[in-house]
């Protein structure tokens, strides 16, 4: 009987290891930082820098200066960024979707960048 105790205790430790690893690996790489970018869009069709990287649960703020009014739209999260002319535009978002999401001038359709979104 004692030989079977020992057994299900070590078996239940066992899961315990697992499952308590599985929650710190799941829990680890890189996700919840705060992150901002401040982005220069020019002459809508330009935009510095044109790549934004972050991880998946990441808070992210993304600020954007245009020398042009117009939207940009952030694709995937459906943001939309209404710019006036030399003023900040600001958005603040959770990246809980992991991908890559278009970021575009929206009247032309032009591509301005991309969010990538590592998992």
């Amino acid at each position: 009987m004692s030989r079977n105790r020992a057994a299900v205790v070590a078996a239940v430790f066992v899961v315990f290891a697992v499952v308590a690893a599985y929650l710190v690996y799941t829990n680890q790489g890189g996700g919840g930082k705060n992150v901002r970018f401040d982005v220069t869009v020019t002459h809508a069709d330009t935009m510095k820098p044109s790549e934004l990287n972050v991880h998946q649960n990441d808070m992210v703020t993304i600020n954007i200066t245009s020398d042009t009014d117009g939207e940009v739209h952030l694709h995937g999260y459906d943001i939309h960024f209404d710019n006036i002319a030399g003023k900040v535009t600001t958005h603040a978002f959770k990246a809980d979707k992991s991908g890559t999401f278009e970021i575009e001038w929206e009247s032309t359709s032009h591509h301005l960048g991309d969010l990538v979104v590592a998992p």
